[in-house]
Parts: structure tokens; C-alpha cells; sequence
């Protein structure tokens, strides 16, 4: 029986994945959490073999979570469930720690196909992923400035591209507001960008906006 927990801040989400993964005789959901702090509490203290994981939930980043799940339980497998395309952040996830990557897109048979795969020990993820993954581990690739940004970095960057505010980001995030724009000083020092015109245009041409 693969054990799996479902974490999406979407009740509804949820209740449609439950209703996909029943199809499935080896399969049990054993719990479900809807941002992250229920998640880590989860991980602590539950015993199970497989996350689905959302990358947009309140609390904590996806990408914090990822790391932080598998420093909790470094065997546990983890599948990215996002609405985000996968050229946008299934790379950043993988070397976070998943083991696959999905978009909510993907027709309901793929969702019980990567459960199945990664639990059993193996990756899913596009060809697409596997040859940015490959060539990024070659000696002397060049990397583009946003993957220098920490996993809270790139989450304020992403919300900052989809027009929230400080304040918002600070209030979603559960953050103060000096933090969050220490972070976004931070991110466009680091990617050398001077203003938010410029970070829609970054974001636009490395395919991180919709």
C-alpha cells in the first residue's frame, strides 16, 4: 500500500485528487493539510510514503517545504502538483528535493502514473526537465541570475511578478513587511535589475510569468 498525504490550500483540490488517487487499489490517503505548517506537522508525525505537494501555499514557500520535508524524513518522496508550467519551476523543485514534477493540467491517469513511479524509487519529470538538469550539472554551464535566489527569494520574486503587493506578500507569506522588502532589495540586487518594470520584463523572458 503506498501512503500518500495531499497538500493543497484548496479544499476542493484536495477532494478531486482524493477522488483520482481512489482509483487506485494500492493506494490510501492518510491525511491532508492545507498550508504549511500543517504539512512539517505532518511530516513529524505521521508515518507515510509519498507528498503531493502544492507550490503555492500560505505559510511557507513549496520550495522551503521541500527542503524542509526532506530534512524531516530524507527518504520521502515528493511530487509537485503546481498550476504552474512546468519550464517555470520544475527544475528549481528537482534540486530542491522532489522527485517529480506535474501540473494540474495533466489528465488524471498521469497523477496515479507519477504517485506510482516515485514511489517505487524513480524520478517524473519531462524530457524537457532532464536536459536542463543535465546540462546545468555540465562543468562551466552558465546559470541565469534568478537561480542564485534563495527558495524565499524566488517566492517573493514570483509573487512580485504577479503584481502583489509588499503589503500582500507580507500578509500571505506571514512575514513582516521589512522583511519582505529586505528580500526584494535583495532579489534585484542580485539579479541586477533596478526597478519592477524590469523584473516583469526578467520574468517575462525566462518564461516565470504567466
Amino acid at each position: 500500500m503506498i501512503r500518500i498525504v495531499m497538500a493543497d490550500d484548496h479544499a476542493i483540490v484536495r477532494e478531486g485528487l482524493r477522488r483520482i488517487v481512489a482509483s487506485a487499489e494500492d493506494f490510501e490517503v492518510v491525511d491532508e493539510a492545507g498550508d504549511g505548517n500543517e504539512v512539517m506537522r505532518i511530516v513529524r508525525e505521521r508515518a507515510f510514503d509519498v507528498l503531493v505537494l502544492d507550490l503555492s501555499m500560505p505559510g511557507r514557500s513549496g520550495m522551503e517545504l521541500i527542503k524542509l520535508a526532506k530534512a524531516e524524513k530524507p527518504k520521502l518522496r515528493i511530487l509537485v502538483l503546481s498550476m504552474h508550467q512546468e519550464q517555470q519551476y520544475a527544475v528549481r523543485a528537482i534540486k530542491a528535493g522532489a522527485s517529480g514534477y506535474l501540473t494540474k493540467e495533466s489528465a488524471p491517469a498521469q497523477l496515479v502514473q507519477a504517485i506510482r513511479k516515485i514511489a517505487s524509487g524513480g524520478a517524473y519529470i519531462s524530457a524537457e526537465v532532464a536536459e536542463q538538469l543535465a546540462l546545468g550539472a555540465m562543468p562551466g554551464a552558465s546559470t541565469a541570475p534568478h537561480e542564485s535566489l534563495s527558495a524565499r527569494e524566488f517566492e517573493v520574486f514570483r509573487l512580485l511578478v504577479a503584481g502583489v503587493s509588499v503589503t500582500d506578500i507580507a500578509s500571505q507569506l506571514t512575514l513582516s513587511v521589512k522583511t519582505v522588502s529586505t528580500h526584494k532589495a535583495n532579489l534585484m540586487q542580485k539579479m541586477g535589475l533596478d526597478n519592477q518594470t524590469d523584473l516583469i520584463r526578467y520574468a517575462l523572458r525566462h518564461g516565470l510569468a504567466e
